[in-house]
């Protein structure tokens, strides 16, 4: 049966294309934050290692980001703290409390912790205000109701506490299940990649409500995702993690800016790389010589550099010379690759749309220093 918007309580009004707006801002109850800490965590599946040794703090009402491929253990690293899966050795510590370890186990419904699945898990049997109210059992019923509602209210849906989870569009259910996972006041919120089944247009806009949610609440949060974008938008700190281990974690700037491999410089960037050794003049690399910091001589090292860091020139405006082989014209910037002597792949630039180069032309390359990184050869 369609949905008439007329027939329903004045709660919310509505934006062409992404349903009504979410709740006016500072009505979210306020949660206790709670400190977690993963201490030398270590699970296997069966003997297959999906995480290792892995130690991390998460500071009380810190909105943290796991980052990582599929696969890597961002999933199962926060099902360990929330309960639902068990370590094979190390310890899981909420407020300096070992909820999982050799002193014991707390089960998931005693840790504080709300968890948010990917596909939402709401129950198609029961009314959105009934899935709200899932978690409130230890609350009078006239009382679980009225946190229902106001959960609700704050993701814009109210209107909709009769309805059934298959009325609702996938933004609609995703606000549902934010309501539902907020509607306790966890200490600690988990969502596993809660915007992956959003199309692009609402996924911005749901993701910064959601942000504004978080920060009311001021609930410790855990966010799992494989999107760079996304991480860097939501987290206070990113906690990047690969097969099982953390390679790094700290703040966007740290890692977008600073990272400490090319595996983490290539997690954010798109990245021409190539290597160089040490000389006494710098860096000898195909594109001409970049700085060598404290490098020592002779050292060999792998070079990487961002295409917004290649830079074009006519020929004889400096040493190195290419060809430009492709050109694509992608709204706001132009992708030009550039065959340089030295180099089995193109070089690939990302330049300022309109920037007039033509495929078969020749000209000068260069880069700028800001968007040059360079790692000890095969870190």
């Amino acid at each position: 049966m369609p949905r008439h918007f007329d027939q329903r309580p004045q709660t919310s009004t509505t934006i062409e294309g992404a349903g009504p707006k979410w709740g006016a801002r500072g009505t979210a109850g306020a949660s206790f934050a709670a400190g977690l800490t993963f201490d030398h965590v270590s699970h296997d599946y069966d003997g297959n290692p999906s995480v290792i040794d892995l130690s991390l703090d998460v500071a009380p009402g810190e909105a943290l980001c796991l980052l990582g491929h599929s696969g890597c253990g961002k999933t199962t690293l926060m099902r360990i703290a929330a309960g639902v899966e068990r370590q094979n050795s190390g310890r899981v510590v909420i407020n300096g409390k070992e909820v999982a370890g050799p002193g014991g186990f707390v089960p998931p419904e005693k840790r504080g912790v709300g968890l948010m699945f990917q596909d939402y898990a709401l129950f198609p049997h029961m009314t959105i205000k009934a899935n709200v109210m899932f978690g409130l059992t230890n609350m009078p019923k006239a009382a679980a109701e009225q946190v229902a509602h106001a959960a609700l209210r704050r993701v814009g849906l109210d209107g909709y506490a009769d309805d059934y989870p298959h009325a609702l569009s996938g933004g609609e259910q995703q606000r549902v299940a934010l309501a539902r996972a907020m509607a306790p006041r966890p200490g600690i919120l988990l969502m596993d990649e809660p915007f992956s089944g959003l199309d692009r247009r609402l996924r911005d806009t749901v993701r910064e409500e959601t942000l504004s949610i978080l920060r009311e609440t001021r609930a410790t949060c855990i966010i799992v995702t494989h999107d760079p974008e996304e991480a860097m938008r939501l987290g206070d700190k990113i906690a990047l993690m690969r097969k099982g281990k953390l390679v790094q974690h700290g703040t966007a700037d740290d890692l977008y800016n600073h990272p400490n491999s090319p595996f983490v410089a290539h997690f954010f960037s798109e990245m021409n790389q190539f290597q160089g050794v040490v000389t006494s003049v710098g860096i000898e690399t195909p594109l001409g010589i970049l700085p060598a910091g404290d490098l020592a001589f002779g050292q060999a090292v792998d070079v990487c550099v961002r295409p917004q860091g290649i830079l074009l020139d006519v020929p004889g405006a400096g040493n190195v010379l290419g060809r430009v082989s492709a050109k694509r014209f992608v709204g706001e910037v132009d992708l030009v690759s550039v065959i340089v002597d030295g180099l089995d792949e193109p070089v690939q630039a990302r330049l300022r749309a309109g920037s007039g180069w033509q495929v078969g032309q020749d000209v000068c390359v260069t880069t700028d220093p800001k968007d040059v990184l360079v790692f000890p050869a095969g870190k």
